[in-house]
């Protein structure tokens, strides 16, 4: 995991190809079927981008629109294995409708059918990395068969930005702090991707529980689950709130932000500020996800978990066939 953390860079040096790019149609929206890993990058991209008519679609089927909206949707079955059947069963179901179809995928089923329906295509690098790491890729080829060139172009410019290794003293500092903790990640809405993704890393990587929400929503509710009173202390001291602070975002939510930090600290809760660094919002994205990487990392070195495989989600694969 390490490795691939140091290589992460490198990963926007990549080419995309797009295969059978004759039948990639301009269409008026895209829906990313995918799950996990594999939706990642669509999650980043409506971050980059939030213009974009994107929906991302994490569950079986198609997401439930009209037929006119379906018809006039470019559908880009993401699996980074190509095997991931609630992928494989959206896209089957696409192209029984006649849909327009694309695959993203390094390998697996999906590039099997993909030969025989003629569909474009793009195939991901397959260097032996976890989805997850493999973030700058999967925003890469999206991009690519998206054909949005200049937002792509952008992101190619952190080949030379990003610096991973700068990241590693910070992220075993932070995760000292959250020994013995539930980490709660907070952001704006805008920045719900980045939140999201530290919730993914710290999960999968650092192999504990943590959780994400956004204001002002959790305004409206969550933090009253957080009103420690004498006789629920015992529960809420096990909660840690990492703050993504960002100063792109409405005045209003850094208010709100700002205000909340207080009143947890005044109730005795761990608070920690992490601002969002960078010049882009591209650059914003991945400095922040790189500090996540670190600290999941330190964290399971800290339990003496290993960080890179996730057992107990091949367990439950087995099950379920």
């Amino acid at each position: 995991m390490q490795t691939a953390i140091l290589n992460f860079a490198k990963q926007f040096e990549y080419k995309p190809t797009v295969e059978n790019k004759q039948h990639l149609k301009k269409k008026k929206r895209i829906i990313v079927l995918g799950m996990g890993g594999s939706h990642l990058g669509a999650d980043v991209i409506a971050a980059i981008k939030p213009e974009v008519a994107l929906t991302i679609h994490s569950d079986y089927g198609l997401p439930a629109l009209s037929k006119q909206d379906l018809k006039e949707s470019l559908i880009i079955a993401s699996s980074y294995s190509g095997n991931t059947e609630e992928v494989i069963d959206g896209m089957q179901l696409a192209l029984k409708q006649k849909l327009s179809v694309a695959v993203i995928s390094v390998g697996g089923k999906m590039l099997e059918m993909k030969k025989q329906k003629k569909l474009a295509y793009v195939e991901l690098p397959n260097t032996g990395i976890q989805p997850r790491s493999a973030l700058g890729f999967s925003v890469i080829g999206l991009l690519a068969l998206m054909g949005e060139t200049t937002v792509l172009k952008e992101v190619q410019q952190l080949a030379k930005t990003l610096a991973p290794k700068k990241w590693e003293s910070k992220g075993k500092q932070l995760a000292k702090k959250l020994v013995d903790r539930v980490p709660v990640i907070y952001s704006s809405k805008a920045n719900m991707a980045v939140a999201y993704n530290w919730k993914i890393k710290l999960n999968e990587t650092g192999k504990i529980p943590a959780f994400y929400n956004v204001v002002p929503e959790l305004n409206h509710n969550e933090m009253t689950g957080f009103d420690v009173t004498t006789s629920s202390e015992h529960v809420s001291k096990q909660f840690v709130f990492l703050f993504l602070e960002d100063k792109a975002d409405n005045p209003k939510n850094q208010q709100r932000m700002q205000v909340l930090k207080k009143l947890y600290k005044k109730r005795g809760l761990a608070v920690e500020s992490i601002p969002l660094s960078g010049t882009t919002k591209a650059q914003k994205i991945f400095h922040s996800l790189l500090l996540a990487d670190w600290t999941a990392v330190s964290i399971a070195a800290h339990y003496g978990l290993e960080s890179e495989q996730v057992p107990m989600v091949e367990e439950f694969k087995r099950l379920i066939k």
